[in-house]
């Protein structure tokens, strides 16, 4: 037997000594999986110790080793130990590194928890609480890119420098005991744990008179051992082993030998072992010896302590379990998918609501090559639900700049692009939920009256639009041509949903985000408060304080109703062409401004942060939250200018809202089948164009006098 185990000198001469069956630790998966959640969301860096709880059971058949189990309960001490069980309680030291971990000094781990309960034992506390008797140790490294978990166990056990001498051998106490006996004795131990709250207790007193036992907390002790009765030690047994007890009798006797040696110089001691055979309950095995009582003075100091465990080939070292070959892919694809994230939190962005993002649902309109790098980074920023809207198929010029198809997806007339996009999402990571949807999305300027079909399918098509903008939190805007962007602008504007829009040129874009401009409780009672005009103009600057409710749409720059921009385009005007990284670089900013703003505790109603805010202090943990974000690649720079939301907007105006939310799709068909001058008639833009051709006219007639 191994030497730490039975190291009472068994090979030396003499009477013989006692010797003890040393834990074997035995954690399961799940308390590697939530020491997984624990290192990422609360320890993170922190290496100081954690007190955790385990248990042992002393009813495994012949065999077995002395097993102390760690659960995934095992970081909750208050957690509830299995029945028949003990429990006991630990310190884990989950270090940062593996370096760390092999460096770790282990003597000096040992020797303060050694001190601890040697404490525990020379000031009594022991006596009342016996559980500080069994402390452990867990010293682990969690390498979470692999799923490997390095650990050492330690159960820390006082050695008496003499060792424990034998009076009588162990037998069985089916043998020591009569029939009677063995039940009376069960009897009155399951009385015991009753009145001490139904747990079974991991040391008592015995007191036998005749065939009768009664039971007693150690602390009992000096009222009753001058009793004529007998009086035993009993301790509630792990191990399996006929001749040897197990581990948490060592500590046990070492607190008898100091406050009792004195008084008693022999001592008998059963190890009860509480087994259930083939639906009967049996402890006939238990175990019965008699000891020599060493007599410990007090004050002499903590005695030497053993008690790391043995690696898996017996020698002194650590234990690996590698629990990426068991995990189920998917779940170790999403825990390892969120590590990069998370990590940011421990240093870098402590107050990053992770939460928010990863459960913000977004909907991609275009499924293009902005749509294909949105969604790349969005999965980077852990969110989970994501759904594309485009009528296109691919097409052959489109693998090379948009990273979600592939040559084969070109073959045979395309794939749709919205519904390939979102299964290529899941094929990369399967904890997404991802949507395509095939539709087409009606513009202004694109007539749809030509037949009832086609007015049917057009009505088809904006409920299904407005269902979608109602089950997602944050819209995309991500299409070829400007006046695509006009009827998701109005819906998500009514439904006060945040919008990013953003928009290519050949070397320059726009990143932006919609002003909510409805909804904020404090605006309710000002009619004004959603209607910004030159009033605004006068009173706010244009670059900083302007609050989120008060920020322009894509088309709030405009003096024209949007039209169809698609008619009698040459090749290279039907395309988008861009510089190729350029739409790496837009896509990647509309998700990031999208976060931003999460962050934001104001959230779309953000103020807009300018070009002038990039010196102070920024107003959330990942820096500014702007309004547009314009790129100019020529000269590698962006600036943030802020723009005030234009009363006559043909997209986001109170009089475009009211009339939509009034009309629904009426109004809708107007705009689709009519020309500019609905809007712009609506909207007051013609009467804007009439006033200044005539301010022109009459400059000129002025010029003309003089």
């Amino acid at each position: 037997m191994a030497s730490e185990g039975h190291d009472a000198g068994g090979s030396a001469p003499g009477p013989p000594k006692l010797q003890f069956v040393p834990f074997a630790s035995a954690l399961d998966a799940g308390f590697w999986h939530q020491l997984t959640q624990k290192k990422l969301n609360e320890y993170r860096l922190d290496e100081s110790a954690k007190p955790i709880q385990g248990h042992y059971y002393n009813g495994d058949p012949p065999g077995l080793p002395s097993r102390l189990t760690l659960e995934f309960s095992a970081f909750d001490t208050k957690a509830h130990i299995p029945a028949r069980s003990c429990p006991a309680l630990g310190s884990l030291y989950n270090t940062n590194t593996l370096d760390s971990f092999k460096k770790f000094d282990k003597k000096a781990l040992l020797e303060q928890a050694a001190n601890e309960i040697w404490e525990a034992i020379e000031s009594g506390a022991a006596l009342d609480n016996p559980v500080l008797l069994n402390r452990f140790l867990l010293l682990t490294f969690a390498d979470l890119k692999k799923y490997h978990f390095y650990y050492w166990f330690c159960f820390p056990a006082l050695c008496l420098p003499e060792g424990i001498e034998l009076v009588k051998p162990p037998v069985s106490i089916g043998e020591k005991f009569s029939k009677t006996q063995v039940l009376e004795f069960q009897r009155s131990f399951d009385a015991f744990c009753q009145a001490a709250g139904s747990a079974p207790q991991p040391y008592f007193l015995i007191r036998s008179s005749g065939d009768s036992f009664s039971m007693s907390p150690l602390c009992k002790f000096p009222e009753i051992v001058t009793d004529e009765d007998k009086v035993s030690l009993g301790v509630y047994d792990p191990s399996t082993l006929a001749q040897y007890p197990g581990w948490p009798l060592r500590n046990l006797l070492v607190l008898v030998a100091l406050h009792w040696g004195s008084r008693v110089s022999s001592l008998e001691v059963v190890c009860l072992r509480d087994r259930t055979l083939q639906g009967d309950r049996d402890i006939k095995h238990s175990l019965s010896f008699e000891i020599k009582l060493p007599h410990v003075a007090p004050g002499q100091g903590c005695p030497k302590a053993v008690g790391w465990e043995k690696n898996q080939k017996g020698g002194m070292g650590p234990r690996m379990v590698n629990l990426s070959e068991c995990m189920d892919p998917k779940r170790l694809a999403e825990s390892s998918v969120d590590l990069n994230l998370k990590l940011m939190r421990w240093r870098l962005v402590p107050t990053l609501d992770l939460e928010k993002v990863i459960s913000t649902k977004c909907l991609l309109l275009g499924a293009g090559t902005l749509g294909c790098n949105v969604a790349r980074t969005l999965m980077g920023w852990g969110v989970r639900n994501i759904t594309f809207v485009d009528n296109a198929k691919i097409s052959y010029s489109n693998p090379v700049r948009q990273p979600l198809y592939e040559f084969e997806d070109c073959l045979g007339g395309g794939k749709s692009k919205a519904l390939a996009a979102a299964e290529k999402l899941q094929r990369i990571f399967p904890g997404v939920t991802a949507d395509g949807c095939n539709m087409s999305i009606p513009m202004p300027g694109h007539p749809v009256n030509f037949s009832e079909e086609t007015m049917n399918q057009a009505a088809k098509e904006v409920e299904k639009l407005e269902a979608l903008i109602a089950q997602h939190d944050v819209v995309f805007l991500l299409m070829d041509t400007r006046e695509s962007r006009w009827l998701p602008t109005v819906i998500a504007a009514s439904q006060k949903k945040l919008v990013i829009n953003a928009a290519l040129g050949f070397d320059t874009f726009v990143v932006m985000r919609h002003g909510l401009k409805k909804g904020r409780p404090e605006e309710a009672g000002d009619p004004a408060a959603n209607v910004p005009g030159s009033s605004d103009l006068l009173g706010s600057s244009l670059f900083s304080n302007i609050p989120g409710y008060k920020l322009g749409c894509y088309f709030c720059n405009d003096v024209v109703a949007p039209g169809d921009s698609t008619r009698d385009r040459t090749l290279d005007q039907q395309c988008t062409v861009s510089r190729p990284g350029l739409s790496m670089i837009a896509g990647a900013l509309a998700v990031e401004l999208m976060v931003s703003v999460l962050q934001h505790p104001e959230g779309g109603y953000a103020v807009a942060s300018s070009s002038d805010d990039r010196m102070n202090e920024p107003p959330t943990s990942l820096g500014l939250v702007p309004h547009q974000i314009r790129g100019f690649l020529s000269r590698f720079d962006n600036v943030l200018p802020v723009s005030l939301a234009f009363d006559k907007c043909t997209a986001c105006s109170v009089k475009v809202i009211d009339q939509y939310e009034k009309d629904g799709f009426q109004f809708l068909a107007k705009v689709f089948n009519s020309s500019h001058s609905f809007l712009e008639d609506l909207t007051g833009l013609t009467l804007l164009h009439q006033e200044t051709q005539a301010a022109e006219i009459w400059d000129m007639s002025d010029d003309e006098v003089i």
